[in-house]
């Protein structure tokens, strides 16, 4: 077997060739992304399409950005992705349709043997999935082989090491399910401030790729 057949057979595997080339294509591309100007939406967004296997249109991401892989990761439309997002795609990450992630978020599908004798045997990686609507908190770390349900909210500074299911708030290090999302989420955006008590809007600048 290849080290890649390793890898996707959920062996253990390490860095070749194959891989070493996979990752300096895809750092050139990174490169490029991170080093444009900041007002250079379009220009941004095309990179990202050659960056990752599969794109949705928009994806609207902030620079610093750090992907392994690329090719290896997809990523659905109208999702937004904030500044410091580090992708580790040895396997497929996978990110649904509106998902929204925090600044430094880290997703990780790659991870190495406890015992110190075996360690050096290889590294393992299992697929992750973040299914449409989900919002990840900032600096959250999503660890190999999690699946992260619909809708759902992970907050701030978790680690999540297990399956979270769909329209729950999660957090937590280890990352548990704390409640499912409810009525009161449908009244109040924040502790007692209610969404029919703001100020009319008359447009909604800056967020039209949300609602593409």
């Amino acid at each position: 077997m290849t080290e890649q057949e390793r890898m996707r057979a959920g062996y253990l595997w390490l860095d070749d060739d194959e891989n070493l080339a996979l990752q300096a294509k895809c750092k050139t591309l990174v490169e490029e992304f991170n080093s444009l100007p900041a007002d250079a939406h379009a220009e941004r967004m095309e990179i990202t399409k050659k960056i990752f296997g599969e794109c949705g249109d928009p994806v609207w991401i902030i620079p610093p950005l750090r992907v392994t892989i690329g090719s290896h990761s997809s990523i659905g439309g109208s999702t937004y992705i904030n500044m410091g997002a580090t992708l580790i795609d040895d396997a497929p990450i996978h990110i649904g349709e509106r998902v929204m992630f925090g600044p430094n978020v880290t997703v990780c599908t790659t991870g190495h043997a406890i015992s110190p004798n075996h360690r050096m045997d290889g590294m393992y990686s299992f697929p992750i999935t973040i299914k449409n609507g989900a919002w990840i908190g900032a600096n959250v770390v999503i660890m190999p082989g999690v699946t992260i349900g619909e809708n759902s909210v992970i907050g701030a500074g978790s680690v999540v090491t297990k399956d979270i299911p769909a329209n729950v708030v999660a957090f937590g290090s280890p990352c548990k399910v704390y409640r499912e999302i409810n009525q009161h989420d449908e009244e109040y955006y924040f502790k007692d401030h209610r969404f029919d008590e703001q100020p009319p809007r008359e447009d909604r600048p800056h967020l039209d790729f949300l609602e593409s």
